[in-house]
Order: C-alpha cells, then structure tokens, then sequence
C-alpha cells in the first residue's frame, strides 16, 4: 500500500477505534499487499492470500448485510482488475463494499453503515 494510503487507513482505524471502543476489533486490516520474496510469497499464497482483497474488514452485521469490506485509495487511485473483481464477489453474497478516499468519507461510511 502507498504511504499515503498506508496513513489515511491509520487515521480511519484510529478514529474507530476512538469512537466505537467495544467494536474495535471488529474492523481489522487484510495486509494483502506489500514486497515480498517469493519465497513468503508463494507461503502466502498458500495460506489463501488473495490479490483484490479489500484493506479493511468491519465484521458486524447491520441493515441486512453481513458486513462491510473498504477499499482505500487516495483521491486519484483506480481499482485494479482483481479488486473489481473482489467487490463483484463480495456484494453478490450481500456485502457492502466501499471505497474511501479520506477521513470525512470513512467516517459517512461508517455512519451510515451503522445506522
């Protein structure tokens, strides 16, 4: 994940973690990306490491659906190809996916979801 990236996630985290203490570990990081050898890599893999997995996971139920995944990007980034593919998957089993480019959005996502 990109620095910038890699701090707006933090930020969000952090700012749930503030608000929704009892829930905090509720919303947890997928750490799908990064370099690695080929060695880990291949480990990885094996273990079910995915490319296009979403970069947060909130795992609590509401408004019908079974949880919420959250892809990060900054206000210019693209999904790749397997992250489109990723959100397919995931909203056709009733997950809602979003992509959050800053805080203030993160923070809507979460109230809403929440509701």
């Amino acid at each position: 994940m990109k620095n910038e990236e890699s701090r707006l996630q933090a930020a969000c985290v952090q700012w749930f973690r503030l608000q929704y203490p009892v829930m905090a570990r509720l919303l947890f990081a997928i750490p799908n990306g990064g370099s690695r050898n080929p060695a880990t890599g291949a480990i990885l893999k094996r273990e079910g490491v995915l490319p296009g997995v979403a970069d947060l996971m909130l795992a609590i139920p509401s408004q019908g659906e079974p949880g919420l995944f959250i892809e990060m990007k900054t206000p210019t980034g693209r999904q790749s190809k397997s992250q489109a593919e990723f959100m397919l998957c995931v909203t056709e089993q009733g997950y809602r996916y979003r992509i959050v480019r800053s805080l203030d959005e993160f923070i809507e996502t979460i109230k809403d979801y929440m509701a």
